[in-house]
């Protein structure tokens, strides 16, 4: 017999097996396809929102550190516990002297509710002192025109980039007012860009449509938070990036140690910084998402491990039903070895076509849900190979584990027993 002709005949067989008894095969059909989808779907919606929660953090920045001064909780270096620690823009030379964990490093410059108004209208914003640096660890990208840059800020150029939500207040009826001018503090800056609209959630200090980015240096010249501030050179906080992820509790280590030093205070104590590690913030959500994925995964297995009880019960019935064609078969010389196969292969061919109807099934719902709008916080149902690999080989064992017993029940019969029994 030829392998077409074989897999036809199987079809067969499978098919009326099927219509003896509907119900149960639709129930144990609807078992095996809705295990194999739950454990696809229930990854994949892990997956969605671990991916959301990973976008809405990159909105502020890729993987970056936000250190800010705090209160020592232990003595060091003869100082007692309870100290408020500040921070200075000399401070970040020494860390970039000295943890070359760090790949960039820059201090955080802003002065709230800054009076800035145009032509035609006003407000106040919160206003931002920028460089290079910093605009290579927070995400404020320009959409028209450019950004701050070195120059400006080497010679505190009175220039300026809008937020989107600034742009419609100050310039309503002006989308890209390039070359207007604008008046911070009552000093005149030129508008150079307008950053691209974000649908934020989540932020720090404000929205970064409700900002103003201006170089660092004019911000310190024209508008600082503080002049007693400004002149001792202290700053709020800073913000840096590992090299990688992977050393990322090393660069934290670095940075404490080197502040320890200069500030006196033990780089273990805690409160001496205050740090939001978005790095640490990422993999507690993974290990969250993880377990949850895991427990989904087992809750899924079981559902498909009793699918694979129904196709073992469907066969088993079938076998019954079909003993006198077992023991005809044997009589006229088909081999135990050829008994089993037909029976392990059928019920194999079972358990797979129930498998691909729950493949297509959850082929279908993730593309339902994927093309509806998404809230900011999910990303929809992404597919990987890895979980579609994982989900055939189980699919794969509870098809063997579910086909060779009634297999083997029946190539174990005898062809006496078989023709004696009675339908």
């Amino acid at each position: 017999m030829h392998a077409g002709e074989f897999l036809l005949d199987l079809s067969r067989q499978t098919l009326a097996n099927l219509r003896r008894n509907k119900l149960r095969s639709f129930l144990t059909l609807f078992g095996i396809a809705w295990g194999i989808a739950s454990l696809v779907l229930m990854s994949a919606l892990s997956d969605g929102f671990r991916q959301g929660q990973r976008k809405n953090m990159a909105q502020i920045g890729d993987n970056i550190v936000f250190v800010y001064g705090g209160v020592t909780e232990e003595q060091a270096g003869g100082q007692r516990a309870g100290r408020r620690i500040f921070l200075y823009e000399r401070d970040l030379d020494v860390i970039r002297a000295n943890c070359p964990a760090v790949e960039v490093v820059s201090a955080e410059h802003k002065t709230y509710q800054a009076p800035a108004r145009s032509a035609t209208n006003a407000g106040r914003f919160l206003t931002l002192g920028v460089n290079p640096d910093y605009l290579k660890l927070r995400n404020l990208p320009v959409e028209r025109g450019r950004a701050v840059s070195t120059a400006d800020v080497t010679d505190a150029r009175r220039v300026a980039v809008l937020g989107a939500s600034v742009r419609k207040q100050l310039f309503e009826k002006k989308p890209v007012p390039l070359g207007e001018r604008i008046f911070i503090n009552n000093y005149p800056y030129e508008v150079i860009g307008v950053m691209s609209e974000k649908d934020q959630n989540s932020s720090y200090d404000g929205w970064d449509n409700d900002k103003i980015l201006i170089p660092t240096s004019a911000l310190l010249r024209d508008l600082p938070a503080s002049r007693k501030v400004y002149a001792e050179g202290r700053i709020d906080g800073f913000l840096y990036r590992p090299v990688s992820v992977s050393q990322w509790e090393e660069a934290q280590a670095q940075v404490r140690g080197s502040l320890g030093r200069i500030r006196n205070f033990a780089p273990q104590d805690k409160g001496a910084l205050r740090v939001f590690d978005s790095i640490e913030s990422a993999q507690m959500f993974d290990s969250i998402f993880n377990a949850g994925e895991i427990f989904l995964a087992v809750v899924s297995l079981v559902t498909l491990s009793l699918g694979g009880v129904g196709v073992m019960n469907t066969m088993m019935m079938a076998v019954s039903e079909r003993t006198n064609e077992i023991g005809l078969k044997k009589a006229l010389g088909a081999t135990s070895g050829r008994i089993l196969m037909d029976f392990f292969l059928e019920g194999v061919f079972l358990a797979l076509l129930s498998g691909a109807a729950g493949l297509l099934l959850t082929w279908a719902l993730s593309s339902a849900v994927n093309a509806l709008p998404l809230p900011a916080m999910f990303s929809g149902l992404p597919i990987h190979w890895t979980m579609l690999a994982f989900a055939t080989a189980a699919l794969g064992l509870v098809a063997v584990g579910s086909a060779l017993p009634p297999a083997r029940h029946a190539a174990a019969m005898t062809p006496v027993e078989a023709l004696r029994h009675e339908r």
